[in-house]
């Protein structure tokens, strides 16, 4: 993508539909005149006079115990230097999207526009009634120091400067597994700094807080090494001069164990990395390049154990593995500082973390076989669904221990089963659908690209690298609309009508005229259906010209699904093909079938349908728990369509007992795990959180994802087609952009699948 086309997005997405990234949702009840007078005259004076008299009652009686104020003064945003206060806003807003999406933390930013240092404080120490906690954000080094230092003093809730300590807890961590990976020991190794800002004092400090000693470590800032004998040092240079008698990065990194870059691109050679100890531990974290490529240093060496703050190699050092995390557990017990022993034991969960077994949706999310502690995975991944309920007790316990907690946490599993409902972490299917698919890219035929959404969407899948896109459709259209979209790559362009592609329209006429020539279909037919696009791409499946096919957002889904199920057809293995959509839910991902296909399915054909979307539920990471929904419970009724799902249940349970199925059920027990719990505590639902709903037929099944999709402004992904013979998926007339990108993902997922199982069978 250009760097022109990459800032028009980037402001679309800022100003579009409407201006910012986050906005205030009411929590309580509104509807009512009752409602009103609740919410505020004369029913909210009641809690105001419970906070009069104790102001912890706050936190009872507001939303001060989830809100944290993400505040800067724009003095030192990412890299862009002193831009001001409003310059910085959506930085800041940002930080609060962050919070909400990993850790369910209101996050409200505020600019404050002042340099001088008693201003800022004293802004902040007058507002800090408002918030349960106070991120500071990009402010320039040394006043960064004074001004974190005087609020933790001041206040009495937690006031953390990420830019400081994120770095320095998750670098501590990967630091931790890099040295237990060398077999050195943070008391001996040589450690040098490359970079003498916020980030790097406090990762320095960190570092000795966990056995660094200060004659091993040397600090560079832009003038070279820093040293005892140079003149007019700042007190936190001078906690970190050394007295060797070196002046350049070369120099310092001789026979260095730890290289940590907190600084700017390209300053660290391969003549340096060179010079270095056995096994060197190389952070180079400036952004967006850093100290050097990562892959020259992996070629320099290959004995290094690297990590950068780049999301495209491994070892990501990225802030979200710390700063949600924290402040959730300082939040949780109402903590009144987020001090040295809840950052040692947030370093030591997270490092702990990566020695685990990695759960096959993290590997799925980033496209690994299998994610294992070693040299290119010495930190958690972000998209890692633990943090949640990993990294917040260990920060809640230790404010516990160490005096700084308000409240106490007594049931440590019902703790974690709270955060592990918070949303977010489990709702990164998106992430995953997109990740997965660049890990092994496949050609996906468009077969309607004269339509400017379906470009758009082919654009957006070859720019991310999702798939190949292949072009179908009028080719002098498509080429106007590349012009109007900018989309100047060289892009395969498929037009079944025109000339130079009458070879392959009469290959695909006589292969079709035989597949259908027992089913009223004759050659002269056939060349006729090789000239609509519908046909034409199914075709190009079939042959193996491309690996997977996306149509339908210009026709109605029969008109559609008609030539592929007579090109295509359905798998061998299945008496009946079946759709899925999956909702992005505030619950998480929930698989609703069968939504397209299937009018009115009879219990063997229900049990297929349940068998198949478990299987894709698997195939993107998840463990599947189904339920097949009536509207009657157990039993409760003798009509034939409760029967026909408690049939389906009984062939499920027969064929299929490692699957966690039961019903028939109705929806709200069905979601509601403590309703289901208390009155069918004999289910094999019981005590589960559902991910799967299974519909009794084509009617509820349409209605309910639609119904989820608009009132709920769920996302769906889908329907995505199971039990055809070939990779191809049929978008819902009028799709998004961004519900086609996703429907290319997946078909490209789809074709990998396939391509696994054939290499399985083939002994590969």
């Amino acid at each position: 993508m250009s760097k022109q086309k990459q800032r028009r997005e980037a402001l679309v997405y800022h100003a579009k539909p409407q201006p910012g990234k986050i906005k205030i949702v009411p929590t309580k009840p509104y509807a009512t005149q009752r409602d009103l007078a609740l919410a505020y005259s004369p029913g909210v004076a009641e809690p105001c006079l419970e906070i009069e008299k104790d102001k912890d009652n706050a936190y009872k009686y507001t939303s001060k115990g989830n809100l944290v104020a993400v505040i800067s003064n724009g003095t030192a945003v990412l890299g862009l230097g002193n831009i001001g206060p409003e310059a910085s806003k959506p930085v800041m807003e940002g930080k609060g999207l962050l919070f909400k999406i990993f850790a369910d933390i209101d996050g409200m930013d505020i600019e404050v526009d002042t340099e001088d240092v008693d201003e800022f404080v004293q802004t902040v120490k007058m507002i800090a009634p408002t918030f349960g906690g106070i991120n500071l954000e990009d402010i320039k080094a040394p006043e960064a120091f004074e001004i974190e230092r005087r609020l933790k003093e001041e206040l009495d809730i937690p006031v953390m400067h990420d830019d400081q300590h994120g770095t320095a807890i998750i670098s501590s961590a990967a630091l931790l597994n890099a040295l237990e990976l060398a077999g050195k020991k943070m008391e001996d190794v040589k450690i040098v700094i490359s970079g003498a800002g916020a980030a790097a004092v406090s990762c320095t400090k960190l570092y000795k807080a966990f056995g660094a000693k200060a004659e091993n470590i040397v600090m560079l800032d832009s003038k070279g090494v820093i040293r005892k004998d140079a003149e007019n040092l700042s007190k936190a240079k001078t906690e970190f001069a050394t007295d060797r008698k070196i002046d350049t990065l070369a120099e310092a990194v001789e026979n260095a164990d730890v290289f940590i870059g907190l600084s700017i691109a390209d300053i660290f050679t391969p003549a340096m990395l060179n010079s270095m100890a056995e096994n060197p531990i190389v952070f180079a974290m400036a952004n967006p390049n850093p100290e050097i490529d990562y892959d020259l240093a992996m070629n320099t060496r290959t004995d290094i154990i690297m990590a950068t703050g780049r999301s495209d190699h491994p070892n990501q050092v990225n802030n979200v593995l710390g700063f949600p995390f924290i402040f959730r557990g300082a939040l949780d017990v109402r903590a009144t500082a987020i001090n040295e022993e809840m950052k040692m034991a947030a370093v030591k969960a997270l490092a702990n973390l990566a020695k685990e077994s990695v759960p096959e949706q993290v590997n799925i999310a980033y496209g690994e076989t299998r994610l294992t502690f070693g040299r290119d995975y010495i930190i958690p991944k972000p998209f890692d669904q633990r943090l949640i309920h990993e990294i917040p007790p260990a920060v809640a316990k230790a404010a516990m221990e160490s005096g700084v907690a308000r409240k106490a946490i007594e049931d440590w599993d019902k703790y974690r089963e709270e955060l592990m409902l918070r949303s977010g972490n489990d709702n990164k299917v998106v992430r995953l659908l997109h990740s997965r698919a660049k890990s092994n890219v496949k050609k996906i035929v468009f077969a309607e690209a004269d339509h400017l959404d379906v470009l758009k969407a082919a654009q957006i899948v070859h720019e991310e690298g999702i798939a190949v896109p292949v072009l179908l459709g009028n080719k002098e259209i498509i080429s106007e609309l590349k012009k109007e979209l900018e989309f100047d790559d060289d892009i395969e362009i498929v037009d079944p009508n025109d000339e130079a592609f009458n070879d392959r329209r009469n290959q695909y006429a006589n292969k079709y005229a035989k597949l259908r020539q027992r089913k009223g279909s004759t050659l002269y037919s056939a060349r006729i259906k090789m000239r609509e696009r519908n046909y034409f791409g199914a075709m190009m499946v079939l042959e193996g010209d491309v690996d997977g096919m996306i149509s339908g957002y210009s026709r109605a889904y029969p008109t559609v699904v008609k030539p592929i199920f007579e090109v295509i057809g359905k798998s061998s293995s299945v008496k009946k093909a079946a759709a899925v959509n999956i909702m992005i839910t505030d619950r998480g991902p929930i698989f609703v079938a069968d939504t397209s296909i299937n009018i009115d399915p009879n219990a063997e054909e229900i049990a297929e349908i349940a068998q198949m979307t478990a299987n894709l539920a698997k195939a993107f990471g998840f463990d599947p728990v189904l339920a097949l929904l009536s509207y009657a419970n157990f039993g409760s009724s003798s009509h034939p369509d409760a029967k026909k799902v408690r049939d389906a249940v009984k062939i499920l349970h027969d064929r299929h007992p490692e699957l966690v199925a039961d019903g028939e059920i109705q929806m709200d027990f069905a979601l509601n795990k403590e309703m289901l719990q208390r009155q069918f505590p004999f289910s094999k639902l019981a005590g589960r959180k559902v991910n799967t709903l299974i519909f009794p037929n084509l009617e509820s099944a349409n209605i309910t994802y639609k119904l989820l999709k608009e009132v709920n402004a769920s996302e769906s992904i889908g329907p995505i087609m199971l039990g055809l013979r070939k990779p191809v998926h049929v978008v819902q007339l009028g799709a998004s952009v961004d519900e086609m990108v996703n429907m290319a993902a997946v078909a490209v997922i789809d074709a990998q699948e396939r391509e696994k199982r054939r290499k399985a069978r083939s002994g590969q």
